[in-house]
């Protein structure tokens, strides 16, 4: 079954399922990662929505998703909000023009994808040369004892939400042709992560 498949069945749950890192945690990251952005935003990866309140009124917001039945959550949520796109698509695949973004965002999305690097390549295509991409991500820890725990739970995790636990997120964002700007370990030791980038 394909990731979009988990997503469209546990799209009704996906909040609930979600709630325990949601509210000490992604809730205020979320906050404080988008509350400054201005200019036109490409979320790749809108899942539910739950992005949408934390974007200033001067955003124009484009969000992509593979996963009908999370996207249908996210129209809710951007009901009203004159400002909001949501669009059926896929990541690895973007269906726009080069330089068309001043940022894109993703959180907790890049686990998700069948070929992250794919998909972040044509992120910063889609990238204005003076853009950033704000990644908000979990990835495998440089914990030995944390990437071993990552390591026996990532089947699992696998096989309910086609979710990586030990994917090298930031070595990805490098390979991509991106330059760092910032690395801000988040929780869990190094595990969720806050990560700007440059193309």
């Amino acid at each position: 079954m394909s990731a979009a498949s988990k997503y469209n069945r546990i799209a009704p749950i996906y909040e609930f399922i979600d709630l325990p890192l949601e509210l000490p945690y992604f809730r205020k990251w979320r906050k404080e990662a988008l509350s400054g952005l201005s200019g036109r935003v490409l979320e790749v990866g809108i899942g539910t929505g739950r992005n949408l309140k934390h974007y200033p009124l001067n955003c124009s917001v484009t969000g992509i998703d593979n996963s009908k039945g999370m996207l249908e959550k996210a129209g809710e949520k951007a009901k009203g909000k004159k400002n909001v796109t949501l669009l059926l698509m896929d990541a690895e695949h973007l269906e726009f023009p080069d330089n068309s973004f001043d940022y894109v965002v993703t959180t907790f999305v890049l686990c998700t994808i069948r070929d992250p690097l794919k998909a972040l390549k044509e992120m910063r295509r889609v990238l204005k040369p003076s853009g950033e991409l704000i990644a908000l991500e979990h990835m495998h820890s440089s914990d030995p004892f944390i990437a071993r725990l990552e390591d026996i739970i990532n089947p699992f995790m696998f096989f309910l939400l086609g979710d990586h636990m030990t994917r090298h997120t930031v070595k990805d964002i490098k390979e991509a042709g991106f330059t760092i700007q910032e690395i801000k370990n988040l929780a869990f030791r190094d595990v969720f992560r806050k990560i700007r980038a440059k193309p």
